[in-house]
């Protein structure tokens, strides 16, 4: 190669990294396992196993004491900290902490959006998803796992138009109009699910108190299922919430309890195409139920459907859509505006 075309080439990459973001600096990173409690099981028959092809088998007893319902939480300090608590990133139902990290189609998530912005971001995979484990059902969970098929998420996640609107061809999904969800990257969204149980809520909200009590006091942002596990947490520890950010919640806290939030800022975020959905007319409602009782107790709730907001085609997957960063700046200029910010 001459050395005109590689002073060229080298042109182009300096070009190139002249227009990417800066680089993340970090004063600390790391992970750590929280809550959780021992269980006893016993009357269960002796099995020889073999772990490995060409194995000796092994005698596996599985009565005894199991360490079960922990949780899994990844941390990065930022060298130059501004957000004025920590910010704990909460998941919806069916998936893990990957859901801030990046977008399917490889663009960069909230997490990082936040980090640049300064905050101390505590990512999570809660109890029975990815890192942080699975235990035995029905001896611990209560019930099956709950699997989705591809279409699944396509379809009740307001990306496609309706049921039967996924394909296994690209060509022939019917996507609603001006979706902003990134199609082209849909596969590799799937490859994110994860089964999900359905009797495990107490004690995913029991290693979520453990977080906020390890931690300390903190900006809670929770998507979907979280919604409940984000305001009954912070009935629980309502001196330790400082903010909540409610991403499409699709459960609320206990109602008769709303007064115990009226000292803790929130922001509801709703997407696009609601009305055109069959669940979410009513699960929007019940957010706004509660968020109109917290208003009753004197509490501060701002409520933010995107599309009136000038925020258009939002699917319920909010923080991985097109416009994500769109979102994220107006959460960070609301958390500025609460003086949340350093």
């Amino acid at each position: 190669m001459s050395r005109i075309a590689i002073a060229s080439i080298a042109a182009l990459l300096i070009a190139g990294h002249a227009h990417a973001a800066e680089p993340i600096t970090l004063r600390d990173m790391g992970s750590f396992h929280v809550g959780g409690r021992l269980v006893e099981i016993s009357g269960k028959p002796v099995r020889e196993v073999v772990f490995a092809p060409g194995g000796v088998p092994a005698k596996v007893d599985p009565n005894g004491t199991y360490q079960v319902e922990q949780m899994y939480v990844q941390y990065f300090l930022p060298a130059n900290e501004k957000g004025a608590y920590p910010l704990l990133m909460w998941h919806g139902g069916g998936l893990t902490g990957v859901t801030y990290e990046t977008t399917p189609d490889g663009r960069e998530g909230w997490l990082n959006y936040f980090l640049r912005k300064g905050w101390a971001v505590y990512n999570s995979d809660a109890v029975e998803r990815g890192r942080a484990g699975w235990a035995q059902y029905p001896d611990i969970f209560k019930s099956e796992p709950v699997f989705l098929t591809t279409a699944n998420p396509f379809e009740r996640f307001r990306i496609g138009d309706g049921p039967n609107s996924y394909d296994p061809d690209p060509a022939k999904r019917k996507l609603l109009p001006g979706n902003q969800f990134p199609v082209e990257g849909y596969e590799n969204f799937v490859k994110q699910n994860v089964p999900r149980w359905t009797t495990t809520d107490d004690a995913t909200i029991a290693a979520y108190i453990a977080e906020i009590d390890r931690v300390g006091p903190s900006v809670l942002l929770f998507h979907s299922q979280a919604g409940t596990f984000g305001f009954k947490v912070a009935q629980a520890r309502p001196d330790k919430v400082k903010a909540l950010i409610a991403i499409e919640p699709a459960g609320i806290g206990d109602p008769a309890k709303a007064d115990v939030l009226k000292n803790v800022p929130t922001l509801v975020i709703y997407g696009d195409y609601i009305e055109r959905d069959s669940r979410w007319p009513k699960i929007r409602a019940n957010g706004i139920a509660f968020a109109d009782a917290i208003k009753a107790a004197g509490g501060s709730v701002d409520i933010v459907d995107l599309p009136q907001a000038g925020i258009k085609g939002n699917s319920h997957m909010v923080m991985m859509d097109k416009n994500n960063l769109e979102v994220a700046a107006l959460i960070q200029k609301w958390l500025e505006g609460k003086g949340l910010t350093k």
